[in-house]
């Protein structure tokens, strides 16, 4: 049913479902009744209800998410109409259509000098911040960005979002320390969050790839941190696919260094609380790996009930990656 996808947040509808969504604006839009009359009140006179809105609300995203623009702003004059222009959910919505719709830098350059009356008038509107960030971002500006969801985390150091904006900002940069400080944060508020777990051991892996030879330690970590999100998720393909990833190059590596101490321990000096796993276990947590994604990618392709509401582009990517050890399973 789309109504029940539609109460989902925006993030769980993966791109098929946002299509198949967005085709049903118009039918909901005339089936959708609404009143003029301010909530509560509004629900003695039509059979308005809290979700109708939800559904309005990610219906509208999703109507942008695949370019249905004239849906998008039906919908968005609807919400407008119903709690008022000033609202400050309805001003975040208007600048994501804003946004979503600008055709040059130029435009996205008035988007922001927008946000930037918004914040005069109404400094507190941490909303509108974050998007101030978003269009920073997407002008190329990353310092500047990087600028603003500092200040942005100093008004509000629990923000999981501007933490996780914060790491991506640096990691673009290369500065993989701080990148890794920011991720750590979002742990800290969110512990069992597989993707976070997964999120810092990327980090830890990207940062090998300019050392030669590769840092160990780093490696170490990162194997420790995608351990941990299969732990939490013993169905997260991202994590099996980085796990087959860092073990991979930690095999050959600790091959070449059980042949030589004083170079391993060259690379494993620089973190003496972090472990360098023997080369026995890092080919069992292989062995996981490649077992896991090659399931995933048979049972996805088979159809499997339960086992198709994985990512089609990252079961793509697990597969190519078995591809090149000749490890799927026919």
């Amino acid at each position: 049913m789309p109504h029940a996808n539609l109460l989902s947040p925006p993030s769980q509808i993966p791109p098929p479902t946002a299509l198949a969504l967005s085709q049903k604006a118009p039918l909901i839009l005339a089936s959708s009744p609404t009143s003029s009359l301010p909530w509560p009140l509004s629900l003695l006179f039509s059979r308005e209800t809290p979700e109708s809105w939800t559904i309005h609300e990610n219906l509208f995203l999703s109507a942008l998410r695949t370019g249905d623009e004239t849906s998008a702003r039906a919908l968005l004059t609807r919400l407008e109409e119903r709690f008022g222009e000033h609202n400050e959910r309805i001003i975040t919505l208007r600048a994501i259509y804003n946004e979503a719709t600008a055709q040059s830098d130029s435009d996205l350059e008035k988007v922001f000098d927008g946000y930037e009356k918004i914040l005069r008038e109404d400094p507190t509107n941490m909303s509108v911040r974050k998007r101030r960030v978003a269009v920073l971002k997407a002008l190329g500006r990353t310092q500047d960005a990087i600028t603003a969801v500092t200040v942005l985390l100093q008004n509000s150091p629990t923000d999981v979002e501007a933490w996780a904006e914060a790491s991506e900002l640096y990691a673009s940069q290369a500065a993989w320390g701080q990148a890794i400080y920011c991720a750590e944060e979002v742990l800290l508020i969110t512990p069992n969050a597989w993707s976070a777990h997964a999120h810092i051991a990327t980090l830890y892996y990207l940062s090998t790839a300019s050392n030669t030879p590769p840092n160990l330690s780093a490696l170490a970590l990162s194997l420790k941190y995608f351990c941990r999100s299969i732990e939490l998720n013993d169905a997260y393909l991202r994590g099996y696919y980085g796990l087959k990833l860092v073990t991979s190059k930690l095999t050959p590596l600790l091959s070449e260094t059980s042949s030589s101490n004083n170079k391993r321990n060259n690379n494993s000096q620089e973190d003496d609380d972090v472990p360098i796993p023997t080369i026995s276990t890092v080919k069992k947590l292989e062995e996981v790996a490649t077992s896991k994604l090659a399931e995933i990618v048979r049972l996805y392709k088979a159809g499997t009930k339960g086992w198709t509401g994985f990512d089609e582009a990252e079961v793509i990517a697990a597969r190519e990656l078995l591809d090149r050890d000749g490890k799927v399973e026919r």
